[in-house]
C-alpha cells in the first residue's frame, strides 16, 4: 500500500471515544497512544488552569515539554465537576464514550461517581481504566505517588547510578510503564468487549508496572542473593559493556556478549590478541571481576585513537557500539531522518516536530494532530453533545465550563 493509500486508510481505533480525567504523565501518555491509533480523546481539564503539567516549564516556545510530548491529537474540554450543570455534560459524554481513563488523586474518581461499579449498570459497554500509584486495596492505596517515588519504591533507584550514589532514570519511566500497561490493558478490554458485549475495568498500578520491569535484578537477587552492583552507564554483570573515553575527548559505548566477540575485540580492536586468553579475562565472570584492570587496558588503547577510528574498528570487527548522543544529536539523528520518522503537528505556538509512534504499520498512518490549548474544543464538544449556542453561552456564563 502506498503512502497516499495509507494516509486515507482507516485506523484501528477509529470510532472509539475516550473520555479522560487526566493530569501529569501516566494517563496522558496512555491516551496519546490511543489517539495515535485513531481514537477520539476528549481531555477534561479544569477551567482556566487546565492540566497542571501545562505549567511544568516553558521550554517549547512557551509550552511545557511534558505536555507537548503527551497530548497531541486530543480535544480539550474544560469542565468544573463541582458545578451542577457540569453533571449533565458529563452524563452526555459518558453515554457516547467507549473508554473512561482517570489518574486523579486516590479515591477522587470514586467520590465523583466515576468508578466502574458506579457506572457499569448505566453504561454496560463502558471500559474504565484507573491508573494510580499503588492500585486499589492494600496499605499503600491512598499514598501519594510520583514518578521518582515509584522508581524508588520499586527498586529501580537501588540498582541505578554509581557505586557511591543511587540515581533515578533521566525520564519518567514509572509513568511511561504505567501508561503503556494502561494502553495495552484498554486494547485488551476492547477486544474482550467484542466477545462479551460488556465493558470491564482496567486497574493499573505504577508500582506493579515498575516492578515488572525490574524482573532481571529481582531474580538476580533471588532468595537473598546480592543484587547487581550499581555500575553507572556500564553493565553490572557483563564486561566490557558500557562507555569508554577515546583520544580526542569523545566517548564510545560498546558491548560484548560472548567469547567469540571477546577474542575478535582483542585481536582486531585492541591489537592485543594475548589478552583473549589472559587468566584474568578468559570468561565474562572473570572480566567482570577484574573490570578495573581491563578498563585501564582498554582506555590506554583507545587513547591513541579518535572517536571515528574506534567506531570504525568496532564496526569492522562486528562489535556492537553506539554514540553517546546528547539531545541535540538525537533531534538530528541520521537514522530517524532516513526512516522519515518526523512529522509536524500543530500547537498554540505553531507547528512543532513530533516523532511517529514506534511500531509502524503498512496498513494505515497514525493520527498526528495538534496539541490543544486549554478548553480549545469546549464549544465544539458541547455542540456535538447536542447543546445549542444559547446553552453553551449559559454554561460559560455560569462557570460550568
Amino acid at each position: 500500500m502506498n503512502a497516499a493509500s495509507t494516509a486515507a486508510a482507516p485506523r484501528p481505533l477509529d470510532g472509539i471515544t475516550v473520555v479522560s480525567f487526566e493530569h501529569a504523565i501516566a494517563a496522558p501518555f496512555c491516551t496519546r497512544q490511543l489517539a495515535d491509533m485513531g481514537a477520539r480523546v476528549i481531555k477534561i481539564e479544569r477551567p482556566g488552569a487546565g492540566d497542571f503539567a501545562r505549567n511544568y516549564d516553558e521550554r517549547v516556545r512557551g509550552l511545557a515539554s511534558h505536555f507537548v510530548w503527551t497530548n497531541r491529537s486530543k480535544e480539550s474540554l474544560t469542565l468544573d465537576l463541582k458545578h451542577p450543570a457540569a453533571q449533565d455534560v458529563l452524563k452526555r459524554l459518558l453515554a457516547e464514550a467507549d473508554v473512561l481513563v482517570q489518574n486523579l488523586a486516590p479515591g477522587a474518581a470514586a467520590r465523583q461517581g466515576l468508578s466502574f461499579d458506579a457506572l457499569h449498570a448505566a453504561h454496560p459497554g463502558l471500559i474504565v481504566c484507573d491508573i494510580s500509584g499503588y492500585g486499589e486495596g492494600g496499605p499503600y492505596q491512598d499514598k501519594k505517588a510520583y514518578d521518582l517515588l515509584i522508581q524508588s519504591e520499586g527498586g529501580f533507584v537501588s540498582v541505578t547510578g554509581s557505586a557511591d550514589a543511587p540515581a533515578k532514570a533521566g525520564c519518567s519511566i514509572s509513568d511511561i510503564a504505567a501508561g503503556m500497561y494502561a494502553y495495552s490493558g484498554i486494547l485488551n478490554a476492547l477486544l474482550l468487549r467484542q466477545k462479551t458485549g460488556k465493558g470491564s475495568r482496567v486497574d493499573v498500578s505504577m508500582l506493579e508496572s515498575m516492578v515488572e520491569w525490574m524482573g532481571y535484578p529481582m531474580y538476580y537477587a533471588f532468595e537473598g542473593a546480592a543484587p547487581p552492583a550499581r555500575a553507572g552507564a556500564a553493565h553490572s554483570t557483563i564486561y566490557p559493556y558500557g562507555p569508554f573515553p577515546v583520544g580526542d575527548g569523545g566517548t564510545i559505548m560498546l558491548g560484548l556478549q560472548n567469547q567469540r566477540e571477546w577474542q575478535v575485540f582483542c585481536e582486531r580492536v585492541l591489537a592485543q590478541p594475548a589478552l583473549a586468553t589472559d587468566d584474568r579475562f578468559s570468561s565474562n565472570s572473570l572480566r567482570a571481576a577484574n573490570r578495573d584492570a581491563l578498563r585501564a587496558l582498554i582506555v590506554d588503547a583507545f587513547a591513541k585513537m579518535t572517536l571515528a577510528e574506534v567506531a570504525d574498528k568496532l564496526e569492522t570487527a562486528g562489535i556492537a557500539n553506539a554514540s553517546v548522543n546528547d539531545m541535540a544529536a538525537v533531534w538530528a539523528h541520521p537514522q530517524l531522518r532516513a526512516r522519515d520518522r518526523w512529522r509536524e503537528v500543530g500547537s498554540p505556538q505553531g507547528a512543532l516536530p513530533a516523532l511517529l509512534p514506534p511500531g509502524s504499520s503498512n496498513a494505515f498512518e497514525p493520527r498526528m494532530d495538534a496539541v490543544p490549548g486549554v478548553g480549545e474544543h469546549t464549544d465544539t464538544v458541547l455542540a456535538s453533545l447536542g447543546y445549542g449556542a444559547a446553552e453553551v453561552g449559559r454554561l460559560h456564563a455560569e462557570g460550568a465550563v
